[in-house]
């Protein structure tokens, strides 16, 4: 169902606004370069600052661009279960073909309420749900046996797991079965994830290199070891140096240094990326041959 390089798409703004023209446009080298799926308006596409409206129109713009050719899993996040009820049904009328959810943040519920808010979400959609477990953001990690219990939920099929625990692969899948799809959140970590029994990346990187992440999760899924470890080492660096200061920054500067047309602007209270985390991606873009 999912697999792959699925790259969690950043949103271009131009004057503040959806540049829908190049989003387009992107989504269209994302396909042509061989990704498996898309991620619109998750973190990395800066959902949080996304009105309803432009939330439901980036998801549609990134449907009717894809065409059915690889599936889309949208951003469907809130700490407000009402809230993510809304935006799993604004994906479904899209045509989205799953809704990617993180457990509630800030509030921090214990497992009982991170199992009722997934829970009383997937009682209302047949969409397939992606469980997104980031505690670096959310301050709430959904535990393997939380997971377990979620994955007998019928709509519940997949997690996107960025907790940088490799060795949860294994013990989600004792716990959740060997058909629950587990991807990982972390693309300095995938090679590991892939070897542990993951089916794929919700990758960053891959909005720069969509190709070289193709190649990459394709060597993992043939189990060619060695060419995904040559590929590894080519990557790493870039990995490392969009996570040099807050992300989207980093990708959104080197994606208007590959795609030109790309506008580089972001909103706040996000800011450009630093010099020094400049210098790292430009060093990182040499390094993996892609200037």
């Amino acid at each position: 169902m999912f697999r792959g390089s699925i790259p969690a798409l950043v949103t271009p703004f131009r004057d503040d606004l959806f540049d829908e023209a190049v989003f387009r446009a992107f989504v269209e080298w994302q396909v042509a370069e061989g990704s498996h799926g898309l991620v619109p308006v998750g973190t990395t596409g800066e959902s949080a600052t996304l009105s309803a409206e432009e939330h439901a129109r980036v998801v549609r713009t990134c449907v009717e661009a894809a065409a059915g050719r690889v599936p889309v899993i949208a951003g469907c996040g809130s700490n407000n279960t009402a809230v993510a009820i809304q935006l799993v049904k604004a994906a479904a009328d899209a045509g989205a073909d799953a809704a990617l959810l993180v457990p509630p943040y800030y509030n921090r519920p214990n497992q009982e309420g991170i199992y009722a808010h997934f829970e009383a979400v997937a009682a209302t959609t047949d969409l397939p749900i992606v469980l997104y477990n980031v505690p670096s953001r959310t301050v709430t990690d959904i535990a393997v046996e939380t997971m377990g219990k979620l994955a007998k939920l019928p709509s519940i099929k997949a997690v996107k797991d960025a907790t940088g625990n490799v060795a949860r692969v294994t013990a989600q899948r004792l716990a959740c079965g060997e058909g629950f799809i587990q991807l990982s959140g972390n693309d300095d970590m995938a090679l590991g994830f892939m070897a542990m029994g993951g089916s794929g990346c919700v990758s960053v990187t891959a909005n720069v290199a969509p190709r070289l992440c193709a190649d990459f999760q394709n060597a993992c899924m043939s189990a060619d070891w060695q060419t995904a470890l040559t590929l590894q080492d080519r990557l790493y660096p870039l990995h490392a140096a969009l996570f040099t200061d807050a992300s989207p920054g980093p990708v959104k500067y080197v994606l208007s240094r590959v795609r030109p047309d790309f506008p580089s602007a972001l909103r706040l209270p996000m800011t450009p990326p630093s010099e020094t985390s400049r210098r790292a991606v430009d060093a990182a873009l040499e390094h993996a041959g892609l200037v």
